[in-house]
């Protein structure tokens, strides 16, 4: 009988020893993360607001992670570039993208299959939003959200709105404003923020929804009046000025830009939430806010399982959007 046992126990002992021969690979890699630096892709052009992103997680995520951490800047299609790159990369742990809403929307843009948000990345984290203010020129009527949407059905031509991307937040958020107002825009598209704000700030276009941090000069010089901000709460920056949300039009207040991380899909759990709970940790320490929020950016974290619900809420809600309105890329 003690034989037996001893037997049993022998047995069970040596397919627990097999398991974890088969398992302590993985788990050792998990555990010894990061062990060689990261490469963190993103795809926009040096010096605009996606590589400051980058560069401020590299700078601050780095020395908590105890590895160097290189930005990669692939610009290119709205973002479509560098997400096709991470895609393919391999699930290590070792690339990773900072990304935009224009993951979500890209393939309904492009008509492409590459870099589809819900199947080809492993979600880690949002790190911040980017909200969006609707600025009209002080000429034109209402000098509220309510009075200028009241202006606008009586209108005898439709409003021209500056737009900056397509499919850009802005873009997205004033599709939606005139479904609110039941009115039609005149898309005017612009290169940039710059010229696009010069051309309203001069009289020449009506309105645009530019982040806050663009349309911040004009605003405090009175050549721009601002009217809501997109978002779930006011802009630190702008904090006089109400949100969609707060003014009845809830649908528009969520329509903000956002910056986030992702990995390529396969990317081992452990190592996804060990990103997850160290960004959490940085984006909540007083410095690193108030350096995003200089550049108009609200620090916002969210857990792997948050941000995958996130990304895949926006797909369905912004390719239900683009559809109807008919956008493709290039055809603005």
């Amino acid at each position: 009988m003690k034989t037996n046992r001893r037997r049993h126990l022998m047995a069970v002992t040596a397919v627990a020893a097999m398991v974890a021969s088969l398992l302590s690979p993985a788990v050792a890699r998990e555990a010894a993360y990061p062990a060689k630096p990261i490469s963190l892709l993103v795809g926009f052009a040096p010096g605009g607001s996606g590589d400051f992103v980058a560069r401020a997680i590299a700078q601050y995520l780095g020395p908590v992670l105890g590895q160097t951490i290189v930005v990669e800047n692939r610009p290119g299609a709205n973002g479509l570039v560098a997400a096709t790159h991470a895609a393919a990369a391999k699930p290590d742990g070792y690339t990773l993208l900072i990304t935009t809403m224009g993951l979500t929307t890209n393939p309904y843009l492009y008509g492409t299959d590459k870099a589809d948000p819900i199947k080809d990345f492993t979600p880690i984290s949002m790190v911040a939003d980017v909200p969006n203010v609707l600025v009209t020129h002080p000429a034109i009527p209402g000098s509220d959200l309510g009075a200028f949407i009241n202006g606008l059905k009586s209108r005898p031509t439709p409003l021209s709105v500056a737009t900056t991307g397509q499919a850009a937040p802005g873009h997205l958020a004033s599709e939606l404003l005139q479904r609110a107002a039941g009115v039609k825009f005149d898309f005017v598209a612009y290169k940039g923020s710059a010229p696009a704000l010069t051309d309203v700030m001069a009289g020449h276009v009506d309105a645009s929804m530019p982040t806050v941090v663009a349309a911040l000069a004009g605003i405090k010089s009175n050549k721009l009046r601002a009217l809501a901000v997109t978002g779930a709460v006011r802009s630190p920056l702008l904090p006089d000025v109400p949100t969609f949300a707060e003014l009845g039009i809830s649908e528009i207040g969520t329509a903000s830009g956002w910056y986030g991380m992702v990995a390529p899909a396969g990317v081992p759990p452990g190592i996804a939430n060990r990103l997850s709970q160290e960004i959490r940790k940085v984006m909540e320490t007083p410095e690193v806010r108030a350096h995003f929020l200089t550049q108009g950016a609200t620090p916002r974290t969210m857990t792997s399982a948050e941000m995958g619900r996130y990304i895949a809420d926006e797909y369905s809600r912004w390719g239900t959007i683009i559809q109807q309105s008919g956008i493709k890329a290039g055809s603005q």
